[in-house]
């Protein structure tokens, strides 16, 4: 486990653009796994800079995100099929039938979970898993559990997720409840795993997943088992460590 400490927000998202140009530039045809939220917009918003100046090629790249809200169509501007065109797709050459996210309005979930492993798998795994960290220590929406889950699944969000989810919509009572995800088995067969970490709110789970033990009640720290991880994370976060 590689862990760099940046200064600041936009520097973290610097370091972590540049790490994920590098996986592009050595394998244009690479699979990256995608992660949404706050934390990654400015990792996104560097990768475009990179790609208006000529530095970066998405022409081959392929990409599979790690979660979706159930329910929530992709025209929707709080799914993260919106999300990651707003953020990423609609500004770089990355072919629409190159990119992958679970289906929010799909009617039955065990059927699309079973289709979104297809998926994984026919890419041949993911070679770099971009990931944020919940305030609960969920990776993707694995919440807290009494036990890893494998492959990708519907999940019941917890409270603490929808709380902190809360603040992207405008009533309460219009944030999902369930969501699709990747599972922890997913995530750990990505051959290189990239951590991005912002905010004192974040001290006290980021410790823990690095330096407590390796339980479903922190799913991020079953990230000590894998055996190519890169946490980057502001003074702020490291702030307990």
């Amino acid at each position: 486990m590689r862990i760099y400490s940046a200064k600041n927000y936009n520097h973290m998202s610097r370091i972590a653009a540049k790490i994920i140009s590098a996986q592009i530039i050595m394998k244009p045809s690479c699979v990256l796994g995608l992660a949404t939220g706050s934390t990654p917009e400015g990792t996104y918003a560097r990768l475009v800079e990179l790609f208006n100046k000529g530095d970066l090629d998405f022409s081959e790249v392929r990409t599979v995100n790690l979660d979706e809200y159930d329910g929530l169509d992709p025209d929707n501007e709080q799914s993260y099929h919106y999300y990651m065109k707003d953020k990423l797709f609609n500004h770089v050459n990355i072919k629409a039938s190159n990119y992958y996210i679970p289906d929010g309005t799909a009617t039955d979930p065990q059927k699309e979970c079973l289709r979104y492993d297809n998926i994984i798998e026919s890419l041949g795994n993911v070679d770099l898993q971009l990931l944020g960290l919940g305030p609960n220590g969920h990776i993707g929406f694995n919440e807290p559990s009494h036990c890893f889950e494998k492959g990708t699944h519907h999940v019941k969000l917890t409270q603490s997720t929808i709380n902190a989810n809360s603040r992207f919509f405008e009533n309460y009572d219009d944030v999902p409840k369930y969501a699709f995800t990747m599972g922890i088995k997913n995530i750990m067969q990505a051959r290189k795993i990239l951590l991005v970490v912002s905010g004192k709110n974040k001290a006290e789970i980021l410790r823990e997943v690095i330096k407590g033990p390796i339980t479903p009640q922190v799913p991020a720290s079953v990230l000590q088992l894998h055996n190519d991880v890169t946490i980057v994370a502001d003074e702020d976060a490291l702030s307990l460590l």
